[in-house]
């Protein structure tokens, strides 16, 4: 039985809730270090766009605020989700270590 792709996290979607997926060669460190950057990265953008548009709701220029809190709600959970991948590594990498030792 053959392992499937392993999705790659290459931005955002257009819809803004879920990291675009495209599939990668499940050969090689370079595509996690890749993956990784990317979830940053997207992370990133999406805190920069909430911070952006609470910054236009609180001084007047945002027509719709529903705009503004979907963003807002669009970085909260993508940094809970980076944040619980980050915690599941670390200890990925915490229970290698008790096993070598």
């Amino acid at each position: 039985m053959a392992i499937a792709a392993i999705p790659t996290v290459q931005g955002v979607s257009p819809t803004g809730y879920l990291p675009a997926v495209q599939s990668a060669a499940p050969d090689g460190g370079a595509d996690f270090a890749s993956t990784l950057t990317g979830a940053v990265d997207g992370l990133q953008q999406l805190q920069s766009n909430s911070n952006d548009l609470a910054i236009k709701a609180v001084t007047g220029n945002l027509d719709d605020i529903h705009t503004a809190t979907l963003a807002a709600t669009r970085a909260q959970v993508t940094l809970e989700l980076v944040a619980a991948v980050r915690n599941k590594g670390v200890d990925a990498f915490n229970e290698i270590m008790r096993m070598q030792a």
